[in-house]
């Protein structure tokens, strides 16, 4: 093996991932001023089976692609490699046809069935979207086989930018047509930024093709006996449709509040429209802000499999342990800071966020509050997931998954009908559940591959840390916060928390010097903390 960690592939994509969430808050944020609880309730409506459908194609595909490449780029069998990127192409041709048409001609029995009608325009506008990122996914997960993360992150980003400026346009040209259509425009943008994200990443291909800048044909090819394509589409599916399933944790917990929310609410003596509304506020509002943290939860699992399952493939099993002990501590990081800072400053988050909307959104804080608390959970039970995918065990990662769900929805049920709770039952059940995944993913990588862990580095030293950030945001947000608008408060307490969180990991030694070497840039951001003489 290199010796390449996980960890550049992950940074460059939680950084592509943090830019994307950003430019999904300025979607959201305008958006629900703009068409306010109802047309939310309607947008996200149609949103989580979208997002269901397309985790396959952004993540699952990728990922099952990426594993099947890097084993053969691993082993220098770069046609191979190759070979089965070119039958996945068709595999995902067929799969977007199939799906596109599925959700477009069965809209209206999907929006009746969740009780929300209204929703009908939006449904049929998100359709087209499903055409396209299945083809995008075979190069993200062809170019991630050999741990370039850059084609992946700039189509993302190509996505995104087409997707907010179309969005917004269409939402703002359609109010005065009703807010469903509003609704349906927003989502119809869903649809046009996959076209340009495709064709960002169909011309680095192309480029890389021309420069040979990676090595798509030749290698080690010597007594190889290729596969039948039959036996590669059987494990291509195997493979994908399992670590669909795996990384589609918070997709699966939205999908089970689509499932029981609209109607619980319906059930315990609130009208269709409040129902709504709380709904919006649940998913639409307090959801979104979720995504930021549970974006970088997912660079990292998509940057494990590959990683995990090149060292693998090649029997380097210290390196292996190295990146799966890595990933544990890398989820805590992420996690802790992100639990209780949602936590702590909730309300004023939604007050910053959503301003036009905040007076009335009370709902939506209480769900920030709980939500905020299974963001470290959620971030573990990612990162194990991606571990058992590099493992070969994906369908370990689908049992703790269905666990999950189905504590997920229990709680829900139950605690949606406590009346002071309400919708605020669904995000302590989705806690719940997230926990439940990431306890249950941790016993099967300890099971799978018995590797030692450091609790103290991986686990205690970031809760040290997240203490630290916690007493400085209290300070700043409840104490300077009594005397100062408060907006302003919180953006000087999130800007002392990143950086008193960032210092104490280093101080601490939770992140390692030679750690930070292997971060994009990581060269000169060792050099100027050592100029700063904060590590030595």
């Amino acid at each position: 093996m290199n010796g390449k960690t996980f960890i550049k592939g992950a940074a460059i994509l939680g950084i592509a991932g943090l830019l994307v969430q950003i430019l999904g808050a300025v979607f959201r944020i305008p958006l629900a001023n703009i068409i306010g609880e109802e047309g939310m309730g309607y947008f996200q409506t149609a949103y989580p089976i979208y997002i269901f459908l397309l985790v396959f194609s952004t993540n699952g595909a990728p990922a099952a692609i990426s594993k099947m490449t890097s084993e053969r780029i691993a082993q220098r069998n770069y046609s191979e490699a190759h070979r089965i990127f070119k039958i996945s192409f068709i595999l995902m041709i067929i799969i977007g046809i199939v799906t596109s048409l599925a959700v477009f001609l069965g809209a209206e029995a999907i929006v009746n069935y969740f009780g929300d009608p209204g929703a009908y325009y939006a449904m049929i506008a998100i359709a087209p979207a499903l055409l396209f990122v299945p083809i995008m996914a075979v190069f993200r997960g062809y170019f991630q086989g050999y741990q370039v993360m850059g084609p992946t992150a700039g189509s993302q980003l190509t996505e995104q930018v087409v997707r907010v400026a179309v969005g917004l346009t269409l939402a703002v040209v359609l109010v005065p047509s009703g807010i469903e259509y509003a609704a349906a425009g927003a989502s119809g943008a869903g649809s046009i930024g996959p076209v340009f994200g495709t064709l960002f990443i169909f011309f680095v291909y192309m480029i890389a093709k021309r420069d040979k800048s990676l090595p798509f044909e030749g290698g080690n090819t010597e007594g190889f006996i290729p596969e039948s394509k039959g036996t590669i589409l059987k494990k291509l599916a195997g493979i994908a449709v399992p670590i669909t399933i795996g990384v589609s944790i918070f997709p699966i917990m939205n999908l089970m509040d689509l499932l029981v929310v609209m109607r619980r609410l319906q059930d315990v003596g609130f009208t269709s429209a409040e129902a709504n509304a709380l709904y919006g506020q649940l998913s639409g509002y307090a959801g979104p802000i979720i995504n930021i943290p549970q974006a970088l939860a997912l660079a990292v699992s998509l940057s494990l499999v590959p990683a995990i399952a090149a060292a693998k493939s090649v029997g380097d099993k210290p390196f292996m342990d190295q990146n799966i002990r890595l990933g544990l501590r890398t989820a805590f990081i992420i996690g802790v800071p992100c639990s209780l800072g949602l936590m702590i400053i909730a309300g004023p988050i939604i007050d910053l966020i959503y301003p036009m909307q905040a007076e009335g959104a009370d709902a939506a804080v209480s769900c920030l509050f709980w939500l905020g608390a299974g963001v470290v959970f959620i971030c573990v039970a990612q990162a194990m997931a991606g571990i058992l995918q590099g493992l070969g065990r994906p369908m370990l990662s689908v049992v703790g998954i269905a666990v999950g769900a189905a504590v997920k929805y229990i709680v829900s049920y139950l605690l949606i009908g406590v009346s002071f709770l309400n919708v605020s039952g669904a995000a302590i059940g989705t806690s719940v559940g997230l926990l439940t995944v990431a306890l249950v993913n941790m016993y099967f990588v300890k099971r799978t591959e018995d590797t030692a862990h450091d609790l103290r580095l991986a686990a205690v030293k970031p809760l040290i840390c997240g203490g630290l950030m916690a007493a400085a945001v209290i300070i700043i947000n409840y104490g300077i916060g009594a005397f100062i608008e408060s907006r302003i408060i919180t953006v000087a307490a999130i800007g002392a928390a990143v950086v008193v969180y960032g210092v104490s990991l280093i101080k601490t030694k939770t992140i390692l010097p030679e750690e930070i070497k292997t971060l994009p840039k990581g060269e000169k951001i060792y050099k100027l903390l050592a100029k700063l003489r904060m590590i030595n």
